[in-house]
């Protein structure tokens, strides 16, 4: 098992050192394209189909059924129940805090403003169930999606070889009360609810992480204009910003627990320590990563990419880190609230030793739907806003329309939209 070392490498190199190991995105496409194209066309029957191709399942019925969701409550634990029922808690604690009221506001004499806030009517969930049954991710769509009012929400996720879908991933969606599920999984699910078929109907906006082939099909589809997406999301990510008061068991621990996901997962240590410090990590590595017998041949790989990053100050580490925008970023570092204030790109932060990664992929309450792959530059993890829209609207009196009317006179003017101007001066004729 290796782990790359660079020691105070100079500042043109941070960038290629840094990167993302870089996907071959034109034959993804090549790939996923066709099955959009035939599940567009072929509807439930290129489901099965490929159903059976990529998840081994011959699947008779798509949708579950009351009877899949009462032997799901049978087959779980009540210790898993209770888990379920207090991340539930924490998540809904935090997210409900973000909706807010909104009131006209009267910009100016007999002119009001104002935004409606409307929940987005249809809305798709997908769910990986393949090499983890995330259930955990139910929760983070499912909470704040039913918080903001959405009434239609279907879910899609793969089945098992049996054609059965992991009876956690039942419980817990049913739980927050979806009950529309479906067992289909890959870029065949996105398809499927971008177009519709005749199980699936079609939604307006689509959520949720998955591999490379899925997060390729929602690009297709949201590029085509097909259907909006929550935003690209591929291999999870960490990245560590590490002083001398950082233990090397925790960082070690919160290294394995993002590269346990995918082989392509991103893993980046930037610290300011000396050698022996780094040694010590690397030894925790090895030995934690022995404890990890189902997930060795994936860990191993997606740390085979890892880095470490020797830097001469924690200004350059948050430089470098803010330059990376990475999906998860810890700051395990004395101070680590005045490094935090000073974090601009970053999907979600984690601050001081006790603040490990897995407490927000759980339970602590915020959202682990995070972009990815520096899209952290530019987009937002999931949240109460992604759920809904808000439209605009303006309600202006004769005398607000004549306050406002020279002003808009003289910018249509300048733009050459005289239609503009009539449109204003004829309400105002009488005034003129």
């Amino acid at each position: 098992m290796m782990i790359q070392v660079y020691v105070h490498p100079t500042y043109e190199t941070w960038k290629s050192i840094s990167n993302r190991t870089s996907q071959n995105i034109f034959h993804l496409k090549k790939l996923v394209s066709p099955i959009i194209d035939n599940v567009k066309i072929y509807g439930d029957i290129a489901l099965k189909a490929y159903t059976r191709k990529y998840d081994h399942a011959d699947i008779k019925q798509i949708q579950i059924t009351e009877k899949d969701f009462d032997q799901a409550n049978t087959k779980i634990s009540d210790q898993l129940k209770k888990s379920i029922e207090i991340a539930y808690q924490n998540i809904k604690s935090f997210h409900k805090k973000q909706i807010h009221e909104e009131f006209p506001i009267e910009i100016g004499k007999g002119i009001f403003c104002w935004r409606k806030i409307v929940p987005i009517e249809k809305i798709g969930f997908y769910i990986p169930g393949g090499s983890a049954p995330l259930l955990s991710t139910v929760l983070m769509l499912g909470v704040p999606g039913k918080l903001s009012g959405c009434k239609n929400i279907i879910l899609c996720t793969p089945p098992n070889k049996n054609g059965e879908i992991h009876p956690a991933i039942l419980y817990t969606a049913k739980y927050v009360g979806i009950t529309r599920i479906y067992k289909v999984g890959g870029a065949q699910a996105i398809a499927a609810m971008a177009y519709g078929t005749e199980s699936i109907p079609s939604v307006y906006k689509i959520f949720g992480p998955g591999n490379s082939y899925v997060t390729i099909a929602k690009q297709i589809v949201s590029q085509k204009g097909i259907v909006s997406i929550d935003m690209p999301a591929g291999p999870s990510e960490i990245a560590i910003m590490a002083d001398d008061t950082a233990n090397p068991k925790y960082i070690a621990a919160d290294l394995l627990s993002q590269s346990e996901h995918d082989p392509e997962s991103y893993i980046l240590l930037v610290t300011i320590n000396n050698p022996s410090w780094i040694e010590e990590v690397k030894k925790e590595l090895k030995r934690q990563f022995l404890s990890f017998y189902k997930k060795q041949n994936i860990i191993e790989k997606s740390l085979k990419n890892s880095k470490i990053i020797v830097l001469t100050s924690l200004e350059e580490c948050l430089t470098l880190i803010n330059e990376v925008a990475p999906e998860h970023f810890v700051i395990n570092c004395k101070n680590a609230s005045y490094w935090g204030q000073k974090v601009i790109n970053a999907g979600s932060v984690f601050l001081g030793n006790y603040s490990p990664v897995s407490a927000g992929d759980y339970a602590s309450g915020t959202n682990h739907v995070l972009p990815t792959y520096g899209y952290a530059k530019s987009y937002s993890g999931v949240s109460i806003d992604s759920f809904v829209r808000k439209i605009t609207f303006q309600k202006i009196s004769k005398k607000g329309l004549k306050n406002l009317s020279e002003c808009i006179n003289v910018l249509s003017f300048e733009e050459g939209l005289i239609a503009h101007q009539k449109s204003i001066n004829i309400r105002l004729k009488n005034e003129f």
